[in-house]
């Protein structure tokens, strides 16, 4: 079974980010203010981008790492994986699905 590392955009442009095996599942939970705590305060807006990998545990680690990262970072990981994917068919129709409806020591990325 295949699990996700997930990132979304929230409407005050923060980004939240979780896991999940069943990822559109997991983003209909957060639009209905069922799913994370910190999705329940920040309406959602889209997915920005997801990751695929074989099991919990390497979901969880990537989660974790991704999550110590500072705004900068996670901004850069975003444009990093658009500018790999080359906007491939929007990957699986989750990545800009659109709806109507702080960490201490940070590690900063540039790519």
């Amino acid at each position: 079974m295949s699990w996700f590392v997930y990132m979304l955009r929230c409407e005050d442009d923060s980004i939240y980010t979780g896991i999940t095996n069943n990822l559109e599942k997991r983003f209909e939970e957060h639009i209905e203010k069922r799913g994370a705590k910190y999705t329940k305060s920040h309406k959602v807006k889209k997915i920005e981008i997801f990751f695929e990998v074989k099991n919990r545990s390497e979901a969880s680690k990537l989660e974790y790492k991704i999550k110590k990262l500072d705004k900068i970072s996670k901004e850069n990981i975003i444009k990093f994986k658009n500018f790999l994917d080359g906007n491939q068919k929007k990957q699986k129709n989750f990545k800009n699905k659109t709806v109507e409806n702080k960490r201490k020591n940070k590690k900063t990325f540039f790519f």
